[in-house]
């Protein structure tokens, strides 16, 4: 691993990257739009996937995916100008995946995805696409495309009923309605809720405590658990007894094992 991430804030207009500082291994992703609410237009886009094409070639252990506090907003959705103006045709072609939601939910890396504010539309699609979900109380998230004739593109008609049941999915998406954070919470879009003031203690808590943890052990168990989101019973079992075998092999296990008997901190090498 040996990307620079240091150099992307040079390159981009709307997204800025905080890479670690060489001793707790989480980068910071920031959407920074705030004239348009963070909303994510083909700018946007491209700069997230460029950013994580990079994370996974790093040594990165976490990744913080938030928007800018300025904006008062994790992502407000997707810039529907731009949307607009689309042919059917040219939807196709920018449909085709990868996306930048399957760039967050592939990402070898754990996504916690920090949300400072409303993440509507595309932005709601793009914090269910992390692993975990941190919102401020503040929060507003919905998928309101149906209220311009549309549904959701992004994924969302396929990941919110995964987290929420489809019942749920069904009357929000089929509304339009926006939920603030506790009912989010309530329902299991939203993992962890935190006051304004705490939100930030509560992302740097959970990131330090997963990125205290072996790089590979960590990519094999977001395999492992993602998987059961699609695949039966039986052959997630399979495979997370495969992925398990394969870990075994490493020099990691070797490390942590002895660091346990000998009652020290492990020194993770990622081999």
């Amino acid at each position: 691993m040996s990307a620079d991430l240091s150099t992307l804030d040079a390159e981009f207009e709307n997204v800025t990257v905080t890479p670690d500082d060489g001793t707790d291994h989480v980068t910071t992703v920031t959407i920074d739009r705030p004239e348009a609410r963070n909303a994510m237009n083909a700018q946007v886009r491209a700069e997230l996937k460029t950013t994580f094409d990079a994370i996974d070639e790093s040594d990165t252990r976490v990744v913080v995916l938030t928007g800018s506090d300025e904006a008062s907003a994790f992502v407000a959705g997707a810039d529907v100008t731009e949307l607009h103006e689309r042919t059917a045709l040219e939807q196709r072609e920018v449909s085709k995946r990868p996306r930048v939601y399957e760039y967050v939910s592939e990402c070898r890396v754990p996504v916690i995805a920090r949300i400072n504010g409303h993440a509507l539309g595309g932005g709601c699609e793009l914090a269910m696409a992390a692993d975990v979900r941190i919102a401020s109380e503040r929060a507003k998230l919905g998928l309101p495309e149906i209220t311009l004739g549309l549904f959701p593109g992004g994924g969302g008609t396929q990941r919110l009923p995964r987290l929420v049941g489809q019942g749920k999915a069904m009357q929000l998406i089929l509304s339009g309605d926006l939920i603030d954070a506790e009912e989010a919470h309530e329902i299991g879009l939203v993992d962890e809720l935190a006051t304004a003031e705490e939100l930030d203690d509560a992302v740097e808590n959970l990131a330090n405590s997963i990125a205290s943890n072996s790089p590979i052990a960590l990519e094999f168990a977001k395999r492992a658990v993602r998987a059961s989101g699609s695949m039966g019973l039986d052959n997630g079992i399979e495979y997370e007894a495969e992925l398990f075998a394969q870990v075994l092999a490493t020099d990691d296990v070797d490390e942590g094992i002895s660091a346990f008997l000998e009652d020290r901190d492990p020194e993770w090498k990622g081999k």
